[in-house]
């Protein structure tokens, strides 16, 4: 572990990890240090030259970003010469920068736009046209480049070469003629390719995806947990009108750093899917919430009678939350069911981020032991319907219609004498169920998910459902409190306070205690 050391700056005292950048250590104390090329996540650049400082015993100004820390050092950042630097800086970036703000989709959180408020100067010095580059180029399948706003910080060239190692980017030429561009082989079609938009601090790299939708101001940004595989990433929902207009990382180092893939940041238009089922069916046609209770309950009910609860199975979702699958499991207990399992979607992996399960909570059903089994139980239910063992089923979720065999699981609902449903969208498949209930997606609802390494992480609410509208824990408890008369409810910190006295993995933890970076989980399970 390196040794911590102090330093002055502009006369307060910081503490810092030996040898660390001093820009790092600077803006870790909060300290402003206007800086371009410098990522905590990329290899030292050097090549803006605006984090300049200066530091007692050198008689030039340093770049801060390439000055490791020491103790002892004394720095001040509030100097006449660094201001010089600062607005010099600024002016040679803004030579040949377009003026196009009014249409870049960086305005707003453009780091260029924000430092020519604080060091530029409010007139230009030169009369010579500005120099032409390459606008809105098509470089990749979901990527675009405006070569006249790039400032050469050379981030995005770095990314390609350290974190995806595909190496598309590089800057071609010397001096006044350098420009951003791809290799002729090689377009920007890497998984992460959308990333190099983030870490851009002007409007040269965009995404097609948000390419001229809506300006970043009117956005609200909620902090959640990408919910399309078991990695986890943290992001954060940017939402205006109720609706979500994209989704970006969030920097958590125990879990994805600073990034995120580009299939997970585009997995966000289901839920505004216009074919998503807004109201409750009951024998296909619509139904109020409480008439799709009533005749929920009384199925179960009437069901458990005539056959037992052994001839009841249910399929958990991996996509529920921890505390919506704590509140299905107590009523799956409650009716008796003994064959449980889950249906988890899988896809292509990689070494990096990409998990190989599609949902971001197969390990929170794992760890509340509602599932067992290798296959997480699913083989085993299947065969007891097939054998006419469990008679009837409730499933939550549709990921069992892409794990199965279309033709096996006609077969198996064709058998079934009750099916109640959750789900996102209608599916003739489903067209036997006596109930289906519209489920409630990760943007909608407060909560926490478990990754596949055990950490447990909060999403929280960023759009509001329609008045009335009954969340998947809040219909398990309705229908817990109409079979076993609990008188429950589904308050979080009720819920967190029935889990602990469960017994399972989560008692360890204190839900109000688990922060933006989540949780690990003390005692590791499968």
């Amino acid at each position: 572990m390196a040794k911590t050391v102090h330093v002055t700056v502009d006369g307060r005292t910081i503490e810092a990890a030996e040898g660390a950048p001093l820009l790092q250590a600077m803006l870790d104390a909060g300290i402003h240090i206007p800086h371009y090329c410098y990522h905590p996540k990329l290899t030292i650049d050097g090549s803006c030259r605006f984090c300049q400082v200066r530091i007692e015993g050198i008689p030039k100004l340093q770049i801060s970003c390439n000055t490791p820390v020491r103790d002892g050092m004394v720095v001040k950042t509030d100097d006449p010469e660094v201001h010089t630097v600062r607005r010099g800086v600024i002016e040679l970036l803004l030579l040949n920068h377009p003026l196009d703000c009014p249409i870049c989709d960086k305005a707003g959180e453009c780091w260029l736009q924000n430092y020519s408020m604080e060091f530029g100067a409010r007139e230009g010095r030169t009369i010579d046209p500005r120099r032409k580059r390459g606008k809105r180029l098509d470089i990749g399948e979901r990527m675009l480049l405006d070569q006249e706003r790039c400032i050469l910080c050379r981030r995005c060239v770095r990314f390609c070469n350290e974190i995806t190692k595909t190496g598309e980017l590089h800057i071609f030429t010397l001096g006044d003629h350098s420009k951003l561009d791809i290799y002729d082989d090689a377009r920007l079609d890497n998984p992460y390719s959308m990333n190099t938009a983030d870490i851009c601090p002007v409007g040269a790299l965009e995404t097609k995806d948000f390419h001229h939708k809506i300006r970043v101001w009117f956005l609200e940004e909620t902090a959640s947990v990408c919910p399309s595989c078991a990695n986890g990433c943290n992001i954060m929902i940017s939402a205006y009108r109720n609706r979500i207009w994209r989704l970006v990382p969030r920097r958590n180092d125990e879990v994805n750093d600073t990034w995120m893939c580009d299939a997970g940041r585009l997995n966000y238009r289901f839920v505004a899917d216009p074919e998503r089922l807004r109201a409750p069916l009951v024998d296909g046609a619509p139904a109020t919430w409480n008439e799709a209770l009533d005749r929920a309950a009384g199925a179960l009910g009437d069901f458990r009678k005539r056959q037992g609860g052994s001839a009841l199975g249910a399929i958990v979702s991996p996509h529920l939350t921890n505390e919506e699958n704590f509140r299905f499991g107590e009523l799956i207990h409650a009716l008796g069911v003994q064959q449980v399992a889950m249906a988890v979607k899988r896809g292509p992996a990689d070494d990096f981020l990409i998990k190989a399960e599609k949902a971001a909570n197969a390990r929170g059903v794992r760890e509340l032991r509602i599932v067992q089994g290798d296959d997480d139980g699913i083989e085993a239910l299947l065969g007891a319907i097939e054998s006419g063992m469990v008679k009837g089923l409730y499933l939550c979720g549709d990921d069992l219609l892409e794990t199965v065999p279309a033709d096996r699981l006609e077969r198996i609902l064709a058998q079934l004498e009750l099916l109640i449903v959750q789900t996102l969208r209608p599916n003739p498949r489903f067209a036997r169920a006596a109930v289906i209930f519209p489920t409630t997606t990760f943007a909608e609802k407060d909560g926490t998910f478990t990754n596949h390494a055990g950490r447990v992480q909060r999403i929280r609410k960023a759009l509001e459902t329609p008045a009335g509208w009954l969340n998947d824990g809040e219909i398990f408890t309705a229908l817990l409190n109409a079979i076993d008369a609990r008188g429950a409810s589904f308050a979080l910190d009720r819920v967190w306070g029935e889990m602990a006295r469960d017994g399972n993995v989560f008692s360890a933890l204190d839900f109000n205690e688990i922060g933006p970076r989540g949780m690990q989980l003390a005692a590791a399970g499968k």
